[in-house]
């Protein structure tokens, strides 16, 4: 794909891609959304192909169909189970590429048994694979409200953070630093990092994503000396720095070890996860567990393996509303400034969605993380708002 062929795609990718002018889609089209989940993909297919006839099978295989007709889908089957192609948008100058908006019945799926990793097989599941496509992308989607009711969302959210931290009344940025180097220090060193940093003025301060548990600096270790350094910086400043310590683990240990870290947890302590490898149900584990009382900050490692490439994949978008609904307090976004690779105008509508009202669900509090230093720490705060943090490491 050439320079100007990749622009095209991500310009038509991010106008089709929020959810407001998908369920539009729907309400205009006489549809009750709430007995769907609603879907928009843009996609390309090989020459000769159609884009009808390729979004046909989009919904087919998503829903009850496989590659060839089989005895028992009827047409009363795919009438009341069958995925629907509700509007096509051929996008101008390749015939061979368009947008679909398709519903999949709400009643194939439960949003308690199955859940994320269920809807996720299906609206970003077996296509990637099929080779009658050249390139797919999930733009946006959007879940019908008994679905949504299901998930409790963030324990804490926007809100909640603020409040432990003391910004609750004067709204400004959060500003946070991350501990370097990320590894070859030990616990002591590293919780004196953290108590420079938090009697310096940072209102939050994280480990690396690449440091969990190396012997020399243990999460036991490490936990209880950072508590330490906060309280004591707390007794010096009057002010509440946040710590976010990394605890991703395998999904069957992540909550064991969330226990262990929260026994020796000192106020202002949050549970850090690199979802995208530990996934949305740890996440979600954390947050629905009544005895985990500490918010969940979730750094995006490995994101752009899913996003990046204009013409495939899913949005960042898309995968960040799932971080929203599987309870993430903290979501890292990207920057309007700094070293992450992105668009501003990018960022700015995945603020909106981590922020905007949503049913029951809290707002998330957006991260602006990579690169960001002295220089063009304004431009970030300029562009995306007060209601966020920014994580300047070698920054600071």
């Amino acid at each position: 794909m050439s320079e100007e062929e990749s622009k095209a795609v991500t310009e038509a990718v991010w106008q089709f891609s929020e959810e407001a002018r998908l369920v539009g889609t729907f309400e205009s089209l006489g549809i009750d959304f709430d007995k769907y989940i609603l879907a928009s993909f843009y996609f390309e297919v090989k020459e000769g192909s159609s884009t009808q006839v390729e979004a046909e099978h989009i919904a087919a295989e998503q829903s009850t169909g496989t590659w060839t007709p089989v005895k028992y889908e009827t047409a009363e089957v795919r009438r009341r189970y069958g995925g629907k192609v509700l509007r096509l948008f051929q996008l101008p100058g390749n015939p061979n590429s368009a947008i679909a908006d398709i519903a999949f019945p709400a009643e194939n799926y439960d949003p308690v048994v199955g859940g994320l990793p269920n809807l996720l097989s299906c609206i970003a599941g077996n296509i990637y694979g099929m080779a009658d496509f050249k390139a797919i992308k999930l733009l946006d989607f959007h879940l019908p409200k008994h679905w949504l009711r299901e998930f409790k969302g963030p324990k804490f959210g926007l809100e909640g953070v603020r409040e432990i931290a003391g910004t609750a009344r004067d709204r400004r940025p959060h500003l946070g630093t991350i501990v370097k180097p990320n590894f070859g220090i030990d616990y002591k060193i590293h919780a004196h990092i953290v108590y420079e940093a938090a009697a310096g003025g940072c209102d939050f301060v994280k480990d690396d994503e690449l440091l969990v548990n190396p012997p020399y600096n243990s999460l036991e270790d490490r936990v209880a000396a950072c508590s330490e350094a906060i309280d004591r910086a707390r007794e010096e400043t009057g002010r509440q720095t946040l710590y976010a310590i990394n605890i991703t683990s395998p999904a069957h240990k992540i909550l064991g070890v969330a226990e262990k870290v929260q026994a020796n947890a000192g106020k202002g302590v949050m549970l850090m996860v690199d979802f995208v490898w530990a996934g949305l149900s740890a996440i979600q584990a954390l947050a629905e567990d009544p005895s985990i009382k500490l918010p969940v900050h979730c750094h995006r490692a490995g994101y752009a393996a899913f996003t990046r490439k204009p013409d495939h994949g899913m949005t960042t978008l898309a995968l960040s509303k799932l971080v929203r609904i599987a309870g993430g307090d903290q979501l890292h976004t990207g920057t309007a400034a700094g070293k992450m690779h992105g668009k501003i105008a990018d960022v700015q509508t995945i603020n909106r969605a981590l922020r905007a009202e949503w049913l029951h669900l809290k707002p998330t509090m957006p991260v602006a993380s990579g690169g960001i230093h002295p220089g063009n720490l304004h431009w970030n705060i300029a562009f995306l708002g007060t209601d966020i943090t920014v994580n300047l490491g070698g920054g600071i």
